[in-house]
């Protein structure tokens, strides 16, 4: 790598930090890095930086944050002036353009987080936790005009069973950063594999909606366990108490029956041990043992019924 390759980084989450931490520090800092336009967030709706800009503003690396990708704007007129040889690909959330993908003559790579085939799409770490997935990983490919489909580079896998979202995606971060430093040299050095997704093995990861964080106490204990780890901490799980919203961050499942009572979904059945039970509607129970009430911080569930006067028959819905 003693030619030097000009290298323009698309991302915008936090997941795509490492990544860009990981060119600086092999020497191939970006010439260019573009992320997502800032953002009005928070109870003040103060626009905010992506937390790419702000690693590269802090790396000293320049930013462009263009509204659109389509020919014609500020991106063409970037394309034009930085030549890059590789555009590397991570969490940018927008599409590439086919225009794009044929200006860098290195092509332009993604780093996605899935064993790709399975889990193309915007939520690949959400979905998995939400199956029950035992492993995940990351992908590297090569970017193609269908969404996640181009040739696969290389991955690697971690365990996440029991990992909420949040837990996952920064695992998965690093190690995306790592798969990229270990294969930067064979993607520049046009030697890096070529192997073609098989699409019969494909499955898709929608959007996670924010109603999804609903939960829902009729379905089986393991599955709603695994909707709130799939929540967390984005977009959030949660279940109303009387008025009040209450965010539901830790669970377990408990297959304990309760012998000839029929409680409702939702229902309390016990508080014991800094422990909220409640029934599910295929039977058993889900223990809450971390939750956040309106306006509060979260806590364990000791924590919070320390503060909140909660009995057997109390409903969840």
């Amino acid at each position: 790598m003693d030619k030097v390759v000009r290298i323009v980084y698309m991302g915008t989450p936090d997941f795509a930090v490492p990544a860009l931490n990981a060119l600086c520090r092999s020497g191939m800092a970006p010439v260019l890095v573009v992320t997502r336009p800032d953002r009005p967030r928070g109870r003040g709706h103060r626009l905010a930086h992506t937390p790419v800009k702000e690693k590269a503003l802090e790396l000293g690396l320049p930013v462009l944050q263009p509204d659109s990708l389509r020919d014609g704007g500020e991106w063409a007129r970037a394309l034009q002036r930085v030549r890059p040889d590789l555009i590397v690909v991570c969490a940018y959330g927008k599409i590439l353009p086919k225009e794009t993908l044929g200006v860098p003559r290195l092509g332009c790579v993604n780093i996605h987080a899935s064993l790709l085939p399975k889990y193309r799409g915007a939520a690949p770490v959400h979905r998995a936790v939400e199956a029950g997935e035992i492993e995940s990983g990351v992908t590297l490919i090569y970017m193609s005009e269908g969404m996640d489909e181009g040739d696969i580079i290389a991955s690697r896998s971690i365990s996440i069973k029991g990992m909420t979202s949040g837990e996952a995606t920064g695992s998965l971060a690093q190690l995306g950063a790592e798969l990229l430093s270990d294969e930067l040299s064979t993607i520049i050095g046009g030697t890096a594999r070529r192997v073609p997704q098989d699409d019969a093995e494909a499955t898709y990861a929608p959007p996670v909606l924010r109603e999804e964080g609903s939960i829902d106490f009729s379905g089986a204990p393991d599955g709603i366990v695994r909707k709130i780890l799939a929540m967390t901490p984005s977009p959030g799980a949660y279940a109303f108490l009387g008025v009040e919203k209450i965010k539901v961050i830790g669970a377990c499942a408990s297959l304990d029956t309760f012998g000839n009572k029929a409680p409702r979904p939702g229902e309390v059945v016990s508080v014991s041990g800094g422990v909220i039970r409640i029934a599910s509607g295929k039977g058993g129970s889900v223990e809450i043992t971390r939750l956040q009430s309106p306006g509060g911080k979260p806590m364990s569930s000791a924590e919070w019924l320390r503060g909140h006067a909660l009995e057997p028959g109390a409903l969840f819905e």
